[in-house]
């Protein structure tokens, strides 16, 4: 009689290794007996625990980088964030990052992060329009998504991603567009980079310009980046934020321009001074979609002007201060706006 072989059970393939990181904002935030609320009240493991599901996607290494509202994001802790970030994407166990962020300046800390980071596995920042104590918090499926998404191999060489409400972003497309719906996130000019939904990831085509591995724009290791300034544009507008602006030491200025960017007599003479002065200046628009284009309703050549593209004002500001610190010649500037 032949004894019978022992059988042998077949592993489970290992979970894939996350990286998430903390920064506050609305999806850790605490809401009181009315309709405000605290940002960046729970710990990230809280946020964790609160996604049942989430530990069957992939193995969390949760880590605090800030616990702040991402109104008050900027330069220091991009900086921080951007180097955790980057030795979390160095470390060859790690297959993506995912990113908790308020979602008032998501879409300028997505795109700058699309700059500044060498990689091609995915990084996915991900927030919340309801505070975590609320009725329908939505939260706990963003996290469980963006985690999905961060370790998908899909995902990967698309540069930095937002996921919300069902939806995958690229950084350079998305924008916020509600000051409280859920749905808040739109990507007008080129479309949603895919869909995710309880896990389930449909992409779409990849990304149509320059972005991490393919950026050029390295963050400079000292002293802070350009002050670039944003200048609102208006029915009646004179020239005195422009030479406001100037005076206060910015060596860049994006114009939200009306309609294809356009300014009116006085502010245009100011931001021809300025540009005549080293000052970089940006026609971008308040639209919030279209196109502004070089030499169409303004002489840019003549001038000394940049157009921005399809970038809104708050991107244009970032590219520009990174495009600074690497030079100051105005056509080397308006080629990054086409290139980026």
């Amino acid at each position: 009689m032949v004894a019978a072989m022992p059988s042998r059970r077949t592993q489970p393939p290992a979970l894939p290794r996350v990286a998430v990181l903390a920064t506050g904002g609305t999806i850790a935030g605490a809401q009181g007996r009315g309709r405000g609320y605290r940002s960046g009240i729970f710990s990230i493991e809280s946020l964790i625990a609160a996604a049942p599901g989430v530990e069957s996607l992939a193995r969390l290494d949760a880590v605090h980088v800030a616990s702040i509202g991402s109104q008050d994001m900027g330069e220091r802790v991009w900086r921080a964030l951007a180097a955790r970030t980057q030795a979390a994407l160095d470390d060859p166990g790690v297959c993506g990052v995912v990113i908790t962020h308020g979602t008032d300046t998501m879409e300028e800390t997505a795109y700058f992060l699309n700059l500044v980071l060498r990689t091609s596995k995915p990084v996915v920042l991900v927030g919340a329009m309801r505070p975590a104590t609320a009725m329908s918090a939505d939260g706990p499926m963003n996290l469980y998504n963006a985690v999905a998404t961060a370790a998908h191999p899909g995902a990967a060489g698309r540069g930095v991603l937002v996921v919300a409400n069902d939806e995958i972003h690229f950084a350079r497309e998305v924008a916020k567009t509600n000051t409280t719906q859920v749905g808040t996130f739109k990507s007008t000019h080129r479309g949603l980079a895919g869909l995710v939904s309880a896990a389930r990831l449909h992409f779409y085509a990849g990304p149509v310009r320059r972005n991490t591995l393919s950026s050029a724009l390295a963050l400079p290791a000292r002293g802070k980046l350009p002050r670039v300034e944003v200048i609102y544009a208006y029915a009646g507008m004179g020239r005195g934020l422009v030479d406001d602006a100037v005076r206060a030491g910015a060596r860049g200025l994006v114009m939200a321009g009306v309609g294809n960017g356009n300014l009116g007599a006085a502010a245009i003479r100011a931001a021809a001074t300025a540009a005549r002065a080293g000052v970089a200046v940006v026609r971008s628009s308040r639209t919030g979609g279209g196109i502004v284009e070089r030499n169409i309703e303004m002489d840019d050549d003549r001038l000394g002007f940049i157009a921005a593209d399809e970038l809104n004002p708050q991107k244009a500001r970032i590219l520009l201060m990174l495009g600074l610190a690497h030079t100051r010649e105005t056509g080397a500037l308006q080629q990054l706006f086409y290139e980026y």
